[in-house]
């Protein structure tokens, strides 16, 4: 096998506490635009096409392995954190095939890395035939780095850490980024690290010396970018990584058709997908796995989380939707909130504070304004009125309803599930419907009317005297009776 043809593992190191971050949550498992900063580093190994994936872990080993357990990545447990030497050998260890591929070394708080840069890595890796290929970069000042030393030739001859640095090694711009492409030796050279240093640890850039010793090739890999190795050690840098994460996914759909009318204040996670002539206004925030087809309008302000908008939807301003599916040509809002299992069939209509969890609504219904449609089926052409409710919880139970097609229900009715309304049913305004109602008919749930005559005069007339002088109009009024 030549070694253009070696298959590829990916180690990815994610034992470290991080206590910058302050958090109970482990630093790798921070979101940065809508992944853990861990699981970008599965995804471009995954896109690398890897054969194997291990990723070591330690602090807060439960949740990283959790959090991932649905990626196919397989992991290994470094059960003491005793240097980055240590870790990589307890993930080396853990791969399916020992001594037949170049080993890639990640890290689980890097989300920035680019695949396409892993790529040119580790072409330049096989191109030259090297043993270990390390990924560096230049700073201005690369200070808390380590320095990459070269010979005069330009060969790297070592990797000299800040706090052992000297004043002109310390002036040297270009660093380690602690990404390096290994041969298949790696494992078996890594245990012979040492922890002979002041604190105590195995670290992976002695391999350098190992490697160096055996006569074997060593390369540096220059970026062109060193923002894509920034880490993400405490809630700063995360913002930093954040931002510059947004603006690369936000300029790639603009570049696949996709309009946003201001894209610095517009957030779309990785894990979103946006179709063509899709428009995006200020402000909008897309989560989760929302699915946004062509066409489709979202107005200023709007949070969209784990929902599908099909053809030509419009949702307009301030409103938030969550685990809803809404259907071709409908709109929603302004101020709508639509919350999981909301399915909107075609062509409906949901105005503003319009609020709907657990509701299917059939093509061509309207619900204008102040309504609350919980644990309902609402047929074909129904029209809700302003200000109906579906009581649909009792204080320990919730109750399905359903209503059918053409069904005209009348402002401020109130139906107190369970529920069934037939057909072409007329629910008169101010009702509260304790009953079912047949097909055709009109209900009409509410207190008969009374209309006592003179009553106005009579009640401010016995009222004290101080508090009709209160009420400039009131005594007017009372004079013209």
């Amino acid at each position: 096998m030549t070694h253009k043809e070696r298959p590829l593992d990916v180690v990815i190191l994610a034992a470290g506490q991080g206590t910058r971050m302050k958090s109970a949550l482990p630093k790798v498992l921070h979101p940065v635009a809508g992944r853990p900063m861990v699981a970008w580093a599965v995804k471009a190994a995954q896109e690398l096409g890897a054969r194997d994936i291990v990723v070591v872990t330690g602090h807060g080993a439960e949740q990283v392995e959790a959090a991932l357990a649905a990626s196919g990545v397989r992991f290994a447990r470094q059960a003491q954190q005793l240097g980055t030497g240590n870790a990589f050998l307890v993930g080396a260890e853990a791969l399916r095939h020992q001594g037949d591929a170049d080993i890639l070394v990640l890290y689980g708080d890097t989300p920035l890395l680019r695949p396409e840069t892993l790529r040119a890595l580790l072409a330049d890796h096989r191109a030259h035939n090297s043993a270990l290929t390390i990924l560096t970069a230049e700073l201005p000042d690369a200070t808390g780095y380590g320095r990459i030393l070269r010979d005069a030739d330009g060969h790297v001859e070592r990797i000299v850490e800040e706090k052992a640095a000297t004043p002109e090694e310390k002036a040297v711009r270009e660093f380690n980024s602690g990404v390096y492409v290994l041969d298949a030796r790696a494992p078996e050279l890594a245990r012979r690290i040492t922890n002979d240093n002041p604190a105590g640890e195995y670290y992976l850039t002695d391999l350098l010396e190992l490697y160096r010793q055996e006569g074997a090739q060593v390369r540096a890999f220059k970026l062109h970018d060193p923002d894509e190795v920034m880490g993400a050690n405490d809630r700063v840098q995360l913002a930093q990584a954040a931002a510059v994460l947004r603006r690369r996914i936000n300029t790639a759909h603009m570049q696949a058709g996709v309009t946003l009318q201001d894209p610095s204040t517009i957030q779309i996670e990785d894990t979103v997908t946006l179709g063509r002539d899709v428009t995006l206004e200020p402000g909008v925030i897309l989560r989760g796995q929302t699915r946004v087809a062509d066409g489709v309008t979202i107005g200023a302000y709007s949070v969209v989380t784990d929902s599908v908008l099909e053809e030509g939807v419009i949702v307009k301003p301030h409103s938030v939707l969550e685990g809803a599916h809404v259907g071709k040509g409908s709109d929603v809002g302004p101020f709508a909130r639509l919350r999981p299992g909301t399915v909107l069939e075609e062509s409906v209509h949901i105005g503003n504070f319009v609020e709907t969890k657990n509701a299917r609504l059939a093509e061509g219904v309207k619900a204008g304004h102040l309504a609350y449609l919980g644990d309902v089926t609402i047929g074909a052409e129904t029209n809700v009125g302003a200000g109906t409710i579906i009581a649909n919880f009792d204080g320990v139970h919730k109750h399905q309803s359903t209503v059918g097609a053409g069904v005209f229900i009348g402002s401020n009715a109130t139906l107190i599930a369970p529920r069934v309304i037939g057909d072409a049913a007329f629910i008169a305004a101010g009702s509260a419907v304790h009953a079912d109602v047949p097909e055709g008919a009109l209900a009409i749930a509410r207190g008969k009317q009374r209309t006592l005559e003179g009553w106005s005069r009579r009640y401010w007339s016995g009222m004290h005297e101080g508090v009709r002088k209160k009420l400039p109009w009131l005594a007017g009024w009372l004079e013209r009776q």
